[in-house]
């Protein structure tokens, strides 16, 4: 096989995050739609916004914690070719 397109790579990985995002934004949605929305009415009372505001910064914060995470584990791993040698 030949090289992949750099163009067409940067293309799929800028839609794969796009893709990642888009379920991260339904994931915050519907999380705290079921936990803040008790009865749907043309407007929002302030409960409910506060409810929402509250929802959404813990989301974007959980996200990042395990994000970071990850990161950290994945950093901390012995490379596996690396631990065949030893």
């Amino acid at each position: 096989l030949g090289a992949v397109d750099p163009q067409l790579q940067h293309f799929i990985e800028v839609e794969t995050q796009k893709q990642r995002f888009q379920q991260l934004v339904h994931q915050m949605t519907e999380l705290c739609w079921e936990k803040c929305m008790d009865k749907p009415g043309p407007k929002l009372d302030s409960r409910a916004e506060a409810c929402f505001v509250n929802c959404v910064e813990r989301f974007i914060d959980t996200s990042q914690f395990i994000l970071n995470r990850l990161e950290q584990t994945q950093k901390s791993k012995p490379v596996f070719s690396e631990s065949l040698s030893d």
